[in-house]
């Protein structure tokens, strides 16, 4: 009788330190944070992934000194993009521009797609620029974006075209068409272009997704505990749904797939948080399109359908 009563006292104790303990985790992961309206404190991560909440991150790269996160000259060597045929989407401005930029200064031969150009993009000698294909137009990719490549397949694809709705998405403003464009661009948009690509076998390379940290499902509970920009939000994690099961199909045809986060870049996607730039570590897209690159170049099929964030090297939880 006495070893019984043991027994429960023991349980009973086990169980009130798992609702103590559970109680606090809801109560830490629903506080605000000091750097968005929408964070809260840093959950640990898992080893070899990324930090998710982004100023923990990157005052931790800070105390660390770490070179590759706060200097990517320190690692990048772009020289293995001399000669190679590169296909980017969405480069007529922002990060894309920054990546076709230093694509061109690589040495790489590089076609850009996407609805239109750019005084700066047309002053890029020897840029092939197709015009009039938005990636949301199933008939342009797989009609006009085909026929202008000739039949010359590329070494690399790089799904870059995005969209990010200007206001700050609650049930108070809540715009579903606003919400299918930024599925239909950033869900759709890379796999329609992959598709159009590998069905006519004009990719002998890798293909890579710039994506985003928001398609996280786990991070939202760190980076928006109270909830909201529902279509940026979904469309990333359909980009990422998308790029993951793109990977499973095409790794018997030797084609590798990399999704990568291009880090907190200065760019007019995000200058709704340009308040936040500087603590969050923000750099301009030309460090950012290095950032890539660097990830780029590591796209093998011993990595193909991993989600990384190009700041660190690191992976990020789906």
């Amino acid at each position: 009788m006495l070893l019984s009563a043991t027994l429960q006292l023991l349980c009973l104790q086990a169980a009130s330190a798992l609702v103590v303990g559970s109680r606090a985790h809801r109560i830490a992961m629903a506080a605000p944070s000091t750097s968005r309206p929408f964070s809260s404190p840093e959950v640990a991560p898992r080893p070899g992934y990324s930090k998710a909440d982004q100023v923990a991150r990157y005052a931790a790269a800070q105390k660390e000194n770490n070179a590759r996160y706060l200097d990517i000259e320190t690692v990048y060597d772009g020289s293995y993009l001399k000669g190679k045929r590169v296909l980017i989407t969405g480069g007529n401005q922002g990060l894309g521009l920054a990546l076709v930029k230093e694509l061109h200064a690589q040495g790489a031969e590089v076609i850009v797609v996407g609805r239109r150009s750019s005084p700066e993009l047309d002053a890029l000698v020897g840029v092939q620029v197709i015009t009039g294909v938005d990636v949301t137009d199933t008939a342009a990719v797989s009609g006009k974006m085909i026929d202008e490549l000739k039949g010359e397949p590329v070494d690399y694809i790089i799904n870059n075209a995005g969209y990010f709705w200007e206001p700050h998405e609650t049930l108070e403003n809540m715009n579903f068409e606003e919400q299918m464009k930024q599925i239909d661009i950033c869900g759709l948009g890379p796999l329609r272009v992959s598709w159009a690509m590998i069905n006519k076998g004009l990719v002998k390379g890798s293909i890579i997704i710039v994506t985003s940290q928001a398609g996280s499902a786990e991070w939202r509970f760190t980076q928006n505990p109270e909830g909201g920009d529902y279509g940026h939000h979904m469309s990333r994690a359909a980009c990422n749904m998308g790029g993951v099961l793109l990977a499973q199909e095409i790794k018997g045809k030797g084609i590798p797939v990399l999704l990568i986060h291009p880090g907190f870049n200065r760019t007019g996607m995000t200058s709704k948080f340009k308040h936040i730039w500087d603590i969050e570590g923000a750099v301009e897209a030309s460090v950012g399109a290095k950032r890539v690159l660097h990830e780029v170049k590591g796209a093998t099929l011993e990595r193909t359908g991993m989600f990384v964030n190009a700041e660190d090297g690191l992976q990020i939880p789906f």
